[in-house]
This record gives C-alpha cells, structure tokens and sequence, in this order.
C-alpha cells in the first residue's frame, strides 16, 4: 500500500524580524502564503527509513539528504514516538518546489509526510497533535499542513488562518546558487543590532487580502530580510529591475531567498510577465496561482 500527499511551496507575504533572542531565534510577525508549487511525498512500508528523490526539470538536487538526516525521517521518527510505534517507512520525494530557494520546500515534505504516514498507518492523530509535532520540526511545518494564508508568530510555527478573498497570480523566479539562511540573519543582526523593534503585521496588508486587491497587496509586501539578502547577493538586484521592466506589480525576495516573486493582476498577466522573463534568459521561471490548501491525499 502506497499514499502520497502533496504540499505546497510558502511565500512570505509580509516577513517582519524582531532582536534576537537569548535562545538564538528571531521573534517573527509574518504572513504566510501557500502557492501553487508542490511537492508530492510516497510512503510504504519498510523494515527501515529510506528516502529517495526525484524532480521537476530545472529543480536541483544537490542539496537535499538522502539519509535520516532529511527532515521527513526526522518526521516519521516524531510520528513513530508519539504513538510509541517501532515501525518505519520508504518515503519518495518528488520535488516540484524549488530547493534552498527560500519557498520552504523541506518543511512541505516534512508536513506531507506527517499526514502520509499517519494514514498509512490508520494512526487517526489529532490536528492539534500533529500542528505539535510539525512545531517541533520548524518553524514553517505547521503552515504547510494549513496552507491558504495565516500570521504566522513566535518563531514562526503559531498559525492563525486569516480571510483572503483574493485569486492571486504569481511568477517565480529561482536562482541556481543558494543563500544561507543563518548568513542573511546575522546579517540582518549586524545591520540592525539593538535598534530594530518587536515586528507587528501592517493593517494595511490584512485590509488588501480581505479586500482582493493586487494594487493594494503590492503596496503592502514587506520582507525584513531583503536588504541584508541583497547586501550578500547584490546580483539579485538585476532580477528586481528586470521583474519590474516586466510590468510584474511588485517585486519581493521569498523569505531568506534567493528566490524571487513576483505579483501579477491575473493568470493572463503572469504568462505575461512569465514570458518576458523568459525572453531575459531566465531558465528557472514558474506560475503560481494563490492561496492554495495545505498538505492533503492525492492518491492511496
């Protein structure tokens, strides 16, 4: 018996960043968006954990382990304890999310293989149980088993849904060489030092996501740790103005990055701004539709 689950790539709408903390974590104020990329995580029975990959063309492998240090047998272990369980899994992972891109794919898999193995395995564990466990395997597990939009707390993994009416469209574009997470936080740190405050989420993107409105969104896209990004990556800077010659609305770094997205009016338009992109020579270009669902069954 097989069941794959699939789970959706997540966008920081608004990343705010507060002082680091005595435990090493930033205090986070974001809002948190699922979009229309997707990984699709297999499990079946095994004697031990196994994890195998495949992908999407243009998404890379290089930099997702093999071994239990993948953060889905780290999962499947959380599983496994919390139901006092001696049992194990293969899980497949077929990437459609780009890797260390900033778009939280690795907490996908980890949200996809919570809710796979505990149907696998009939284990009927409770939302609140696994928003548990997925909070113990990061910051951004808990949202993708939510998906569609929510403020996100805390470091991250306290999840409030929040009403958006909009059908958004956007274009994202990868870059083939990664940005280190921890690199663009202390950087962040040594460009604000004590100065910054505790981060809150702007009224004014909560109103726009209520309201539909893409003008009003892309005024409202904030992320905090877009500078200290581009002070590490000053080359993504060609891809801001090249978005915006593109006619995108906006233009925003996802989370640590180096992944990029942009807003666009319509399905229409993004094909638009998609294909101008293109035409730039970026060879790592998708379309996004949002919000989506969070991890749910696709097939048994």
């Amino acid at each position: 018996m097989t069941i794959t689950v699939r789970a959706a790539a997540k966008f920081n709408l608004h990343l705010g960043v507060g002082p680091v903390r005595d435990d090493g974590y930033h205090p986070l104020a974001t809002v948190y968006h699922a979009i229309g990329l997707y990984d699709d995580v297999t499990v079946s029975e095994a004697d031990e954990w196994q994890v195998a990959l495949t992908a999407e063309d243009h998404i890379a492998l290089g930099e997702v382990p093999t071994g239990d240090d993948n953060i889905v047998v780290r999962a499947g272990e959380a599983l496994t304890a919390h139901h006092g369980l001696d049992r194990a899994a293969r899980i497949e992972i077929h990437k459609g999310i780009p890797v260390a891109g900033g778009l939280a794919g690795g907490s996908a898999d980890a949200a996809a293989t919570l809710i796979a193995l505990d149907r696998l395995w009939s284990l009927e564990t409770s939302d609140e149980d696994l928003l548990a466990l997925a909070g113990q395997l990061g910051s951004d597990v808990p949202f993708a088993l939510i998906g569609a939009t929510a403020i996100g707390g805390g470091r991250g993994e306290i999840v409030e849904p929040v009403t958006d009416n909009g059908a958004w469209w956007w274009v994202v574009v990868g870059n083939e060489q990664g940005l280190s997470t921890p690199a663009v936080y202390r950087a962040f740190d040594e460009h604000t030092g004590s100065e910054v405050g505790d981060p809150q989420v702007p009224e004014s993107l909560l109103m726009a996501l209520e309201k539909g409105d893409a003008e009003l969104l892309a005024d409202a896209l904030a992320n905090d740790l877009q500078g200290p990004a581009l002070e590490l990556r000053p080359d993504l800077a060609q891809t801001f103005a090249d978005g915006e010659e593109a006619g995108a609305l906006a233009v925003q770094l996802s989370g640590s990055g180096p992944t990029i997205l942009m807003l666009c009016r319509d399905a229409a338009h993004a094909r638009e701004v998609s294909g101008a992109m293109q035409a730039k020579a970026y060879d790592r270009v998708w379309t996004a539709p949002g919000p989506v669902a969070g991890a749910h069954v696709v097939t048994y």
